[in-house]
């Protein structure tokens, strides 16, 4: 396929409501501090977006929405290469890590581009595969989004997403202290406008968005062993007192930077637990038509 010139997908940065008035942009709650960012270099396309290995093969055409730094997206290039991918972020900051990425591993069938899911100034029926990863959890108009989504597949193409569910996130053993940093960070992320309980609302957005075929699933990510529990604590004790989260909480008077430390000592004693378990429950779905 020809791909879009990058410049054509930036210029849907600007988000605009059905009168032609511009929006202010959606509030990524977590931000792009490097704890958030070594979290998302975690993430592949096993780990992450397993559902979608049976549809994809050699010469697909995918677009990965909200690809951050980029590993799911040049893992998904890798696996339909010589198909093309084009991997969009609003943050055009995290593209340059993403370019370094691809570079680094040869996969040259992916470009990067800034761009914007509710605007994507792409042509209907482009892609074979449309993918996003937690990105609906972080927008204001998740059903806009996926009407956009839907847009530009193929009509016998596949629209994946995946989102996590923090309503529903588990651990072990109990802790006042993350019970209390489950209900700050739902907290603040409302406050966005967004929905940090996606993972059990995808589905509901899907049928909102038009799709007549829907495949819901469901996959965990579970942190158990003492290296899981060392990288995720460790991640996570770091976001809650430096990542944007923590100062959008902070702004809005939410918590105090005392409280954020002993949310961070809560993480810190997890992860010293024999015993510590985390699991994240996502929800998943495979939309057509």
């Amino acid at each position: 396929m020809v791909m879009p010139r990058l410049n054509q997908v930036a210029r849907g940065v600007v988000r605009r409501d059905d009168s032609g008035m511009s929006l202010p942009p959606d509030t990524y709650t977590h931000g792009h501090h490097g704890s958030v960012l070594r979290s998302h270099r975690w993430r592949t396309v096993d780990n992450s977006a397993a559902y979608l290995l049976p549809h994809l093969r050699a010469g697909l055409s995918l677009l990965d929405v909200g690809c951050g730094p980029g590993t799911i997206s040049t893992d998904l290039a890798r696996r339909v290469r010589p198909g093309r991918v084009l991997a969009i972020d609003r943050a055009a900051g995290v593209l340059d890590e993403a370019r370094e990425l691809a570079a680094a591993q040869r996969v040259d069938n992916i470009e990067f581009g800034a761009g914007d899911v509710y605007e994507l100034d792409l042509e209907s029926d482009t892609f074979d595969v449309v993918h996003a990863h937690q990105v609906l959890q972080h927008l204001s108009d998740p059903i806009r989004a996926l009407t956009e989504m839907r847009r530009v597949c193929h009509p016998e193409g596949v629209v994946a997403v995946r989102d996590s569910d923090y309503g529903a996130m588990r651990w072990y053993p109990p802790d006042p202290r993350m019970d209390r940093w489950n209900e700050l960070y739902r907290e603040v992320a409302r406050g966005n406008d967004a929905e940090p309980d996606a993972g059990r609302k995808v589905l509901e957005w899907a049928q909102a968005a038009g799709f007549t075929e829907i495949t819901p699933s469901a996959s965990v990510w579970c942190f158990a062993t003492p290296e899981d529990r060392q990288w995720w604590g460790g991640t996570w004790s770091q976001r809650v007192v430096e990542s944007s989260t923590a100062t959008q909480a902070l702004e809005r008077g939410l918590t105090t930077p005392a409280e954020l430390d002993e949310l961070a000592e809560g993480w810190r004693s997890w992860i010293d637990e024999p015993a510590g378990w985390f699991a994240v429950l996502h929800g998943e779905l495979l939309c057509r038509g």
